[in-house]
């Protein structure tokens, strides 16, 4: 056998594993690395998070992704170029992060890499007739495996889609590992770029019952009108600049007319669709002209908010539920504020509530992804969650 493919088993074997998890958002803010130990599989998981840590991107690198990031017409050879790149600069900083821990990498059995997003088209989106569902990640996990010396699981999203899905989200197996209750109805919802939830109902009987899908914008707009408008400024720290506007009705329902918000769930977006070019548009069909920066930003959170408030609504069918929230969206506490106004009668709160790291649930949840790749046996298994085969990732030996 060949000796990297016995690694592999050898490790699979393991009764316990040692997975770095990545994961790299729409918000394009940083890399977040998770190593965590995991025994078992399926609901008989269980895992510790060993270390943690968000690593900001620099700026020269975000300016390179950002020539390509959710645009249709582009620099073929930068997209191409991109594709290790990326790699090796998440790669630096796995390293990086390993010896600050003072871990070797050999210690570690698996990365799990979800690279980044460049674009999502799901054919309800791109309506081309004879295409399928499509998603594109960069960061080729053959690079990643050869700098960092670790086997990776990379392109996660891939089988979903050739199972039928749309390459996202894919929370539903964390959400239903770890957060599910006898007692109450729970909604997990993560605000990244994109907002996301997981609809889990107590005493649930049959997977099917539970509904995952994207919502809607979530720091997407926001983020990307404060690097426009405010110098040196990613992102609205804190809400201080929304909380100084004032919501413009107008402007919000003309935002909220969006044909996606109108769908059925499930559903997945992507910036593609939720962007400056959509606010633009919106602020010439509002027929409004005396806008103030801050007044556009308040009404761009309290338009994250709203779309967050119907999705949940229509998941639950309004049935009693506590909402539990992960992702940068939840360090806003002016959003965080808005979502509990337009859901009066849902609890929200931080997904830490529950026992469950907000900023680091994503890498978690594509360590564990990869934890099941290599033990569950999904032929024999019980659980049958919609449209999420668990055979995922492309393996990158060293």
């Amino acid at each position: 056998m060949n000796p990297q493919i016995r690694k592999l088993y050898d490790i699979a074997r393991k009764k316990e594993r040692i997975i770095l998890g990545t994961m790299s958002g729409t918000s394009l803010d940083g890399l977040d690395i998770a190593v965590c130990k995991f025994t078992g599989s399926g609901k008989e998981t269980k895992y510790k998070l060993l270390h943690f840590a968000s690593i900001p991107f620099a700026s020269s690198f975000k300016k390179e992704i950002l020539t390509v990031f959710s645009k249709r017409e582009i620099d073929l050879q930068q997209l191409t170029l991109l594709h290790p790149f990326i790699a090796t600069v998440h790669a630096e900083i796995i390293l990086n992060c390993l010896a600050e821990w003072n871990i070797k990498p050999a210690e570690i059995n698996i990365i799990a890499s979800h690279g980044q997003t460049m674009y999502h088209a799901p054919q309800r989106l791109h309506k081309k007739k004879f295409f399928l569902n499509a998603t594109l990640q960069l960061g080729d996990g053959d690079h990643l495996a050869v700098t960092t010396g670790i086997i990776t699981l990379s392109d996660f999203r891939q089988k979903h889609l050739a199972a039928g899905g749309e390459g996202a989200p894919l929370a539903i197996y964390f959400d239903y590992f770890f957060a599910q209750s006898e007692e109450v109805n729970r909604i997990l919802l993560n605000i990244g770029g994109i907002s996301n939830a997981s609809f889990l109902p107590k005493k649930i009987k049959i997977e099917k019952d539970i509904v995952c899908s994207d919502l809607g914008p979530g720091n997407t707009i926001m983020d990307a009108f404060v690097r426009k408008n405010y110098k040196g400024k990613q992102y609205d720290e804190g809400g201080k600049i929304a909380a100084k506007g004032a919501i413009n009705e107008k402007l919000l329902l003309a935002l909220k007319s969006h044909p996606f918000l109108q769908e059925a769930l499930p559903k997945t977006c992507g910036p593609e669709i939720f962007n400056l070019e959509l606010l633009d548009a919106c602020l010439l069909k509002s027929e409004e002209k005396n806008y103030s920066k801050e007044d556009i930003l308040a009404t761009l959170n309290a338009f994250t908010a709203s779309c967050i408030a119907d999705g949940v609504s229509q998941m639950t069918k309004n049935k009693p539920a506590s909402v539990y929230v992960s992702g940068g969206g939840s360090l806003n506490p002016v959003l965080m504020e808005n979502i509990q106004q337009y859901l009066p009668k849902y609890k929200v709160q931080s997904s830490e509530a529950i026992g469950i790291n907000s900023d680091a649930k994503e890498a978690v949840l594509f360590a564990l992804l990869a934890n099941e790749m290599l033990t569950a046996d999904y032929k024999n298994s019980k659980i049958k969650l919609p449209l999420l085969p668990v055979q995922m990732g492309k393996i990158s030996f060293p």
